[in-house]
C-alpha cells in the first residue's frame, strides 16, 4: 500500500482492543472441543436457528467437535432476535448446567447468544428487563463475568466479531404493548472464540450468503473513511476488502464451496477486527441507512446495503475526500484517474455479481412517501458520528441519497 495515499499517516491514535482468538480454516469446527478446553470451559449449549439445528451438514461437525463437552442444542432462535427467545436461551443455559454458549448460524442467533449470555448472569426478574428494554432501547448487563461465546458464522454479515448485539420486543412477549428494537453493548459481550469454517459456510445457500454478504463487506468500506479509523484498522480492513472483492465474485460466478468460501470468510474476518471497540465503532453511514431501511418491514439489511451502498458513497465523495485513494487501493483500482468513481463502480460490480438488486423499486421495500422518515431515522442514527469529521448530513442529504436508490 502506497503510503502517500493515507491522508492520516503520523496522526496520534489509541488502540484499545481485545481480540477473540480467532480459528480459521476448512474443518476448524471439529476442533471446537480443543477451543472450549483451552478457555477453562467445560461444556457449552448451542445456539441456533430450526434451520441451521436441523441441517445435518452444520450440526454433525459441530456435535463431532464438541464431543462430551456439548450440552444441549437451542434450535430457536429467529430473523427478529427476540429478547424473549434470548431468555429461553438463558434459562436453557442453567437447566444444562453448562458454562459456555456456541453461537451457531447467521447474526440473529451470535446476537441472541450473546444476549442470553448477559441475562444468565443477571438476577434481573423479565418483566423488569422488558421494561427497561422498551424505555431505553437497550438491557443492563450486570458486573462481573458472563459465560462465553463461541460464535461460529455460516453467513457473511459479520456480527461475530463484535461486542454488540441487535434485539427486539414485541406484544407476544406479554410485557411490551408495541414492537421496539435496540441493542447492547458491552466489551464482554465479544467472543471468546470465533471459529470461521469454510466447510460449515459453503452448506449455507447461495442467497443466504448474497444477503448477507454486502453488510460484511460494508463494514470493511466504512472502516477505511470512518472518523475513527486507525492505521491498525487501516491495514487490516484494506487487507480484507482484497480478498472480499475477488471472493465474493468468486462466490457469485460459481457458488458456495469451501473453496470459494476461503477468501471470503478470511476476509470477512479482517473487515471485523478492531471495529467494535469501548470506545466506539467504525460503522458508519451505509450501516445508518440500512438500519433507517429495515427499521420496519421485511426488507433484509444485506439487501439494503446493496442497493444504497453506492449512492452513499456518490454522495460522501461529492462531499469531503473520503479517504477514496486509500479505498481504491485496497479495491485493486487504485491506478485510475478518478479514485472516487472507481470505488464506487467496484462495489456495484461486487454486488452485480451476487445477483443482488440495484434499485428500492425493485424490492419489497419502502415506498418514497416513506423517504423522509426514513431519512429522518437515518440521520439520527448513532453510527452517523462515526462519519468524517468534516460532513454534516442533513435529512435532506439523506433523503436525496434515497431518491437516488429508487
Amino acid at each position: 500500500m502506497d503510503a502517500t495515499a493515507d491522508d492520516r499517516a503520523g496522526d496520534p491514535f489509541r488502540f484499545d482492543y481485545e481480540s477473540p482468538v480467532l480459528r480459521f480454516g476448512a474443518g476448524s469446527t471439529r476442533d471446537l472441543g480443543d477451543e472450549l478446553a483451552a478457555h477453562g470451559l467445560d461444556s457449552a449449549l448451542v445456539v441456533t436457528g430450526s434451520t441451521v439445528g436441523s441441517t445435518a451438514a452444520v450440526m454433525d461437525p459441530v456435535r463431532e467437535g464438541l464431543g462430551d463437552r456439548l450440552a444441549g442444542v437451542f434450535a430457536e432462535t429467529t430473523p427478529d432476535k427476540r429478547l424473549a427467545t434470548a431468555f429461553d436461551a438463558a434459562d436453557r443455559l442453567a437447566e444444562t448446567g453448562a458454562d459456555a454458549l456456541v453461537a451457531v448460524g447467521g447474526g440473529s442467533s451470535i446476537d441472541v447468544a450473546k444476549v442470553a449470555s448477559a441475562l444468565a448472569a443477571s438476577e434481573e426478574p423479565r418483566e423488569s428487563v422488558f421494561r427497561a428494554f422498551d424505555d431505553t432501547g437497550t438491557i443492563p448487563v450486570p458486573d462481573g463475568d458472563l459465560p462465553p461465546v463461541v460464535a461460529v458464522p455460516t453467513t457473511l454479515a459479520g456480527a461475530d466479531v463484535s461486542q454488540v448485539a441487535g434485539i427486539t420486543a414485541g406484544p407476544g412477549s406479554g410485557f411490551v404493548d408495541e414492537e421496539s428494537g435496540g441493542g447492547v453493548g458491552d466489551r464482554r459481550l465479544l467472543p471468546a472464540a470465533v471459529v470461521a469454517d469454510p466447510e460449515l459456510a459453503a452448506t449455507t445457500p447461495e442467497s443466504v450468503l448474497a444477503g448477507s454478504a454486502m453488510n460484511g463487506f460494508d463494514k470493511g468500506i466504512e472502516t477505511l473513511y470512518a472518523a475513527n479509523a486507525t492505521p491498525v484498522t487501516d491495514a487490516t480492513a484494506s487487507r480484507g476488502l482484497g480478498l472480499l472483492a475477488d471472493g465474493l465474485r468468486e462466490l457469485g460466478a460459481t457458488g458456495p464451496t469451501p473453496e470459494t468460501m476461503e477468501p471470503v470468510l478470511e476476509g470477512l474476518l479482517l473487515v471485523q477486527y478492531g471495529i467494535s471497540r469501548p470506545d466506539g465503532s467504525t460503522l458508519s453511514l451505509i450501516h445508518a441507512f440500512g438500519h433507517g431501511l429495515t427499521r420496519t418491514g421485511t426488507l433484509q439489511q444485506g439487501v439494503a446495503h446493496a442497493i444504497v451502498a453506492p449512492h452513499v458513497l456518490d454522495y460522501l465523495f461529492g462531499e469531503v475526500d473520503g479517504r477514496r485513494d486509500l479505498l481504491a487501493e485496497a479495491l485493486g483500482v487504485g491506478d485510475t484517474d478518478d479514485p472516487a468513481a472507481a470505488v464506487v463502480e467496484e462495489v456495484e460490480a461486487v454486488r452485480d455479481s451476487l445477483g443482488l438488486p440495484s434499485r428500492l423499486r425493485d424490492v419489497d421495500g419502502p415506498e418514497p412517501t416513506d423517504f423522509r422518515a426514513i431519512a429522518e431515522a437515518t440521520v439520527a442514527d448513532a453510527f452517523v458520528a462515526n462519519a468524517p469529521t468534516d460532513l454534516d448530513v442533513t435529512t435532506e442529504d439523506a433523503e436525496a441519497v434515497l431518491d437516488a436508490a429508487w
